[in-house]
């Protein structure tokens, strides 16, 4: 009985360190994701944030393809922000999207309609030599 308990909580503990935070894929460089799916979590996305890790971004999730726009108030960190229509396919870059703390803040809207927008740290659009078309690969289970 001792010997059951023993392996049942060892495959339990081995089951969560299997489990791994959302990530998505772009240009073969994993990036690990916080989810906005809600309109709370889309309307604060990063702001009053400090810092971003390196391999860390957010993806906004919208339920149907729609011309977007994005702003950068009480955003502290310069972003990229990518936008990916319903076949995950990139539509358009803002690249080097500013903080703005006035409170009339620049939009940084997509040149297509879009149903997923990815935002990483400023820079990341040139280090991977992102083009229209490049292919997002979600992994969000």
């Amino acid at each position: 009985m001792r010997l059951f308990a023993v392996s049942f909580f060892m495959a339990l503990l081995c089951s969560s360190c299997m489990a791994q935070d959302p990530y998505v894929v772009l240009k073969g460089e994993s990036f690990t994701v916080e989810l906005a799916e809600t309109t709370e979590k889309q309307a604060l996305g990063l702001m009053f944030r400090e810092e971003l890790q390196e391999d860390h971004g957010m993806l906004f999730l919208f339920p149907g393809q729609a011309m977007r726009s994005f702003w950068m108030k009480n955003t502290r960190i310069p972003l990229d922000i990518f936008y990916f229509d319903e076949n995950l396919s990139l539509v358009s870059v803002s690249e080097n999207a500013r903080p703005c703390r006035t409170q009339r803040c620049p939009g940084y809207p997509s040149t297509a309609p879009a149903k997923y927008v990815l935002e990483l740290n400023a820079g990341k659009a040139l280090e991977l030599g992102v083009q229209k078309g490049d292919t997002l690969s979600l992994h969000l289970d």
